[in-house]
């Protein structure tokens, strides 16, 4: 019988701790979320682009005298119609103004009130909608009432108010806020109806925990890339409403400058002094642009079935 040379083995000490240690790396949601979402080409691309749109329309004004009502120059000829040169950037209008700054104070406002009224749309539209998705007794009730909203064209609802409270930035904003967030509320029920009955959550209402928490802590983390996506899709819309209503004079007070209401100003120019229109609309096309598509590669990024 051989003999076992025990000098070759060694013993093993016990570890009670040894069978809870996870040998997959540690994972980041958001760590994920920004791997994902700076990978793609466009992002960057876009990012900067939107950047540095804000930066001047947020920080130029700051130091700018520009005064956008101010027409003491419009006597002076050798400053009218002055094309895009090393002094004057975007050149001048026929009242020798700069559009330079017009253009930056023109986009500060129109960005201001897209940011604002996406902001209270979505904060109405995912309160109302994490109600509406729960309650059933609420669901009937919201459900006629976004049965005849829905009915009706938003961009409608947004001319008649403006035209009859008269133009303004908060009636603005009041107008795109009125009826706007009830499709955002409506997605948010639609989403939450789908998780509401997973066994996690079932287990949940079992234990006795709170409808309210649950809607908080276990639905509403899963419906971050839909809230991005939604955000995405409001900010250039409402930029886009602005321009529409301002070009038509149903916007801003004509006091006040948006891209909306320079392109409004200069829409006679588009053949004669091009770039008096070109200009403004050219800013509010990449403004838009990149705000959707940043959106959307954030929306991308933040679903958790892109991860590896």
């Amino acid at each position: 019988m051989a003999t076992i040379d025990k000098n070759k083995f060694q013993f093993v000490k016990r570890d009670d701790f040894a069978s809870e240690a996870i040998d997959a790396p540690a994972y980041s949601y958001w760590r994920s979320v920004m791997r994902q979402f700076f990978k793609k080409k466009s992002t960057l691309v876009m990012l900067g682009i939107l950047i540095a749109i804000v930066l001047m329309s947020f920080i130029y004004p700051i130091f700018s005298d520009f005064d956008y009502n101010d027409v003491s120059r419009v006597n002076n000829f050798s400053l009218r119609y002055i094309h895009p040169n090393g002094e004057y950037w975007f050149g001048t209008d026929s009242n020798g103004k700069s559009l330079f700054d017009g253009v930056w104070f023109g986009a500060r406002n129109s960005i201001l009130i897209a940011v604002i009224a996406t902001f209270i749309n979505l904060l109405i539209g995912v309160v109302v909608g994490g109600i509406w998705g729960i309650s059933k007794t609420v669901d009937l009730i919201m459900t006629e009432i976004y049965n005849i909203i829905s009915n009706i064209p938003s961009l409608l609802v947004v001319i008649v108010l403006t035209y009859s409270i008269g133009a303004g930035f908060w009636n603005l904003i009041f107008a795109m806020t009125v009826t706007g967030w009830i499709g955002i509320a409506y997605s948010i029920r639609i989403q939450i109806m789908r998780y509401r009955d997973l066994e996690y959550n079932l287990a949940s209402q079992t234990l006795g925990t709170p409808t309210s928490k649950i809607v908080i802590r276990n639905i509403l983390p899963q419906l971050v890339s839909v809230i991005v996506t939604l955000t995405s899709q409001l900010l250039p819309g409402f930029i886009s409403y602005e321009a529409f209503l301002s070009y038509f004079g149903l916007g801003l007070p004509v006091t006040v400058p948006s891209l909306g209401r320079l392109i409004s100003d200069y829409s006679q120019n588009v053949t004669t002094n091009a770039y008096l229109f070109w200009i403004p609309l050219t800013t509010l096309i990449l403004v838009s642009l990149s705000l959707y598509i940043v959106g959307q590669n954030l929306a991308d990024a933040s679903d958790p079935r892109t991860h590896r």
